[in-house]
């Protein structure tokens, strides 16, 4: 499981998103560093010009009238005048990356020796020291005066502006996105052997090429399939009725014909046909388009096997426990039909069947004790119109196995040809326990 989204939309919308959270963070330091510098100076010229009022109407007061002066100011003006005692605990400003500026701002304008505090005799505020006539005082003033820079509100507007660009990118990257999830609809159709609607050939000049070039690959792929089942039914008609029209003229010989030359005939007729039927079923499965259900693959077997001993072959069954499996019973059919043709043509004895399940995967083997596949040619077994060279002289197309892997591969599934202990070969084919609807 990943956080990360899978789809291109999402991928650039947070591609987006992320640069639109650098950029507005990036800005954010900017302006707090550009902005520094001119609020220092503003706040220290404010707290200086009170600083200087207070200083200039307590030095034009008689010294004994300035604590009741003092007292006045406070009243009426705010201002709050205290007289420095010896050993008071005054705590330094806060912490802030402004006081360094607005303190050398204040002994510029007030004098090297201004101090700075943040609270005095446990009272919090803005403290600036000044003399008069050697006696020093401090002007309390609150500490509004010098704010914070505040983050959470430029943060709050930040996050504003993040959303509505966040949703507007959503809206582009959308619109421009549409055109290739219509795509991938449309190619997920073809790949299920189903025939798509026309993709919109609008939008960007790419988009337009894209989705052009797309529904012309289509509509080829369709005219191509219409060809293969046109070409399927003169195949099965125009080959298939001259033959049987010939079997029936040999066997109708009866007497006046080599009775072995006959039954030779019609067992080429036979072969010719059987090869036939192999081509077929090989083109027939690249088109395959019937729906999957959810079918017992056991229950399947069974029928099959049935059949056969009802033909007096030997093939028998060991069957384990199976959950519904969403197959094409036809082409499941098919292929269990061909691995056992296979068996019982190179086997020579008893053909078995098994079934089992695990790692999540549904296992179906054919086994026998013919003379086996070589490792090195199990791959190559696969492809058609490939034959082990002891196999040459029985009948076959050499389609058999490639009409399986591509009936396995149809279903999510493969196969695997693989050396049975004790001697024969074991035809092995899984396919998900949840198999996807073709």
């Amino acid at each position: 499981m990943t956080l990360f989204p899978r789809s291109l939309l999402w991928r650039t919308v947070l591609l987006i998103a992320l640069l639109m959270v650098a950029g507005h963070l990036a800005w954010l330091q900017i302006f707090r560093l550009a902005d520094r510098q001119p609020r220092a100076r503003q706040i220290a010229q404010q707290i200086a010009s009170v600083v200087n009022l207070t200083r200039s109407a307590l030095i034009t007061a008689d010294h004994a009238k300035r604590l009741a002066l003092l007292h006045d100011l406070s009243q009426q003006e705010g201002i709050q005048v205290y007289v420095a005692e010896p050993g008071e605990a005054i705590e330094p400003p806060p912490d802030f990356a402004i006081m360094p500026l607005i303190a050398a701002e204040l002994r510029n304008r007030l004098g090297k020796d201004t101090k700075l505090a943040g609270s005095r005799g446990g009272v919090a505020g803005t403290w600036v020291s000044f003399s008069i006539d050697g006696e020093e005082y401090w002007v309390k003033q609150p500490r509004e005066r010098i704010q914070r820079f505040d983050q959470l509100r430029w943060a709050g507007w930040a996050a504003l502006v993040l959303l509505f660009s966040f949703a507007g990118a959503y809206l582009v990257v959308a619109r421009i996105n549409r055109p290739l999830r219509e795509l991938t609809r449309a190619a997920t159709a073809i790949g299920r052997g189903q025939t798509p609607l026309p993709v919109d050939e609008r939008g960007p000049t790419e988009i337009r090429t894209l989705a052009h070039s797309f529904n012309q690959m289509s509509s080829d792929l369709q005219r191509i399939d219409q060809d293969r089942a046109l070409l399927l039914a003169g195949v099965s008609h125009d080959l298939r009725t001259p033959l049987a029209r010939i079997r029936l003229g040999v066997e109708m010989l009866g007497g006046n014909a080599d009775a072995g030359l006959t039954q030779g005939m019609v067992q080429d007729i036979e072969d010719i046909d059987a090869v036939i039927n192999q081509f077929l079923d090989f083109a027939r499965v690249a088109g395959e388009q019937s729906p999957a259900h959810e079918i017992d693959l056991n229950e399947l077997v069974n029928s099959v096997v049935g059949r056969y001993a009802h033909q007096g072959k030997p093939v028998v069954a060991r069957l384990a426990g199976l959950p519904q499996l969403r197959l094409k019973a036809l082409a499941i059919q098919r292929l269990l039909t061909n691995l056992i043709d296979n068996a019982l043509r190179h086997g020579g004895t008893a053909v078995e069947i098994e079934t089992s399940a695990a790692a999540g995967r549904a296992r179906l083997s054919v086994l026998d004790r013919g003379p086996g596949v070589p490792p090195a040619e199990a791959e190559r077994m696969l492809q058609p119109f490939t034959r082990l060279n002891d196999a040459r002289s029985t009948s076959g197309s050499g389609l058999g196995l490639a009409i399986v892997d591509r009936i396995a591969k149809l279903h999510q599934g493969s196969i695997k040809l693989l050396p049975r202990e004790g001697g024969g070969l074991e035809a092995r084919v899984e396919f998900p326990l949840t198999a996807a609807d073709n």
